[in-house]
C-alpha cells in the first residue's frame, strides 16, 4: 500500500526449537495509531524487536517506508520504546534527556525544552528520576524517544501497571503525538480496553500468531449489537432493505456480508421480506458484545 510504512509478511521467529512467532503480518499507514494487542508472551515484544533490529526473523518479509532495502537508514527515522525505558535514576528530567542528545549527537539544544513541555515535566526542576511516579519514568522514556523527531514511534506496553491517571496521561501524549505532529505509533498492549480509544486500527495476536487486523471502525461495527447477513445477492439485499424496509442504518462488511444496526427486534419479518423478494439467506442472526468480550473470545479467554 502506498502509504505504508510498516509492513511485515509471513513473519517467523523460533529460539532453538520453540516458536514464538508463526507467519504474522502487519500493515501500519502513516500518521495512524496500530494497537498490537495480545496477552502477555504472545510476542508482541519479538515483533517490535525485529522492527528496531534487535532480534533477525527466522523467516517472513519487513518493509520500512515502503521498502526492504536499507533497514538501518529506515531505522534511523524511527524511534523505539521496547519494555521498560532506561532512564538515570539520579538525574533530573532535562539531565536525561541532556545526556541521550549527547549519546546520539542531536545538534538542537532547543529541542530539549521544546520536549519536557511536550510531555508534561516542565516544571519537575531538580527532582531526580528515581522520585517520579511510574507515569513520569513513561512520559519522560517516551520524550527521550521523541528528541530525534521521529516519524515512526513503536511503544511496547507504555501504559503498563499506570494507575489511572497515568493511563489517560499517557493517552494524550500519544494522541497529540499523532494529531499534532503527524507521528505514525505502534503501541503493544494485553489489555484492548486501554486502547481502543486510542487508536485507529488493531492487529490481535495470541500464542505468535495473528488473530485478526481490524480498523476501528470494524472493530465498533462488530462490537455493536446488529442483525448479520449473508444472501446470494448482497447488491439486491441492499436495496430490499431500503426499497421494502426502509432501513438505512447498516453497513457492508468486505463486500459480503451486511451488519443491519436497526430493527433488531424484527428479525422475522426481515427474513421474510428478503426471502419473498426471491433472496437466498445463508446467514442471518444478531451479534454484538462489548470491547473486552470481543477481545477475550479472540484469544481464548486468556490474558496472562
Amino acid at each position: 500500500m502506498e502509504n505504508s510504512v510498516i509492513t511485515v509478511r509471513g513473519l517467523c521467529k523460533s529460539y532453538k526449537k520453540q516458536e514464538v512467532l508463526h507467519d504474522f503480518s502487519l500493515n501500519v499507514e502513516r500518521g495512524h495509531i496500530c494497537g498490537l494487542i495480545g496477552p502477555n508472551g504472545a510476542g508482541k515484544t519479538t515483533i517490535m524487536k525485529i522492527l528496531a533490529g534487535l532480534f533477525f526473523p527466522s523467516k517472513g518479509e519487513l518493509e520500512l517506508f515502503g521498502t526492504p532495502e536499507n533497514l538501518d537508514d529506515s531505522r534511523a527515522r524511527m524511534s523505539f520504546m521496547i519494555e521498560q525505558p532506561i532512564i538515570a535514576g539520579l538525574m533530573t528530567a532535562r539531565e536525561n534527556l541532556q545526556y541521550i542528545r549527547y549519546l546520539r549527537g542531536y545538534p538542537d539544544e532547543k529541542r530539549i525544552d521544546e520536549i519536557l513541555d511536550i510531555v508534561g515535566l516542565a516544571n519537575t526542576g531538580k527532582k531526580s528520576a528515581n522520585k517520579f511516579s511510574l507515569g513520569m519514568k513513561q512520559r519522560l522514556g517516551i520524550g527521550m524517544a521523541l528528541l530525534p523527531k521521529p516519524e515512526i514511534m513503536v511503544l511496547d506496553e507504555p501504559v503498563n501497571g499506570l494507575d489511572p491517571e497515568g493511563i489517560v496521561e499517557v493517552r494524550q501524549l500519544i494522541r497529540r503525538m499523532q494529531e499534532e505532529w503527524g507521528v505514525t505509533v505502534l503501541i503493544s498492549s494485553h489489555l484492548l480496553p486501554e486502547l481502543s480509544e486510542l487508536c485507529t486500527d488493531f492487529s490481535i495476536i495470541s500464542q505468535g500468531r495473528l488473530i485478526e487486523n481490524l480498523s476501528r471502525e470494524e472493530l465498533l461495527a462488530k462490537c455493536r449489537n446488529h442483525i448479520s447477513l449473508r444472501t446470494d445477492d448482497i447488491n439486491k439485499t441492499a436495496a430490499v432493505l431500503e426499497d421494502k424496509l426502509q432501513i438505512s442504518d447498516y453497513k457492508v462488511m468486505h463486500g459480503e456480508e451486511i451488519q443491519i444496526f436497526e430493527q433488531l427486534d424484527d428479525i422475522l419479518h426481515i427474513s421474510k421480506t428478503l426471502t419473498d423478494n426471491g433472496l437466498v439467506i445463508t446467514k442471518l442472526n444478531e451479534e454484538g458484545q462489548n470491547l473486552e468480550d470481543y477481545y477475550l473470545e479472540k484469544v481464548g479467554g486468556r490474558n496472562e
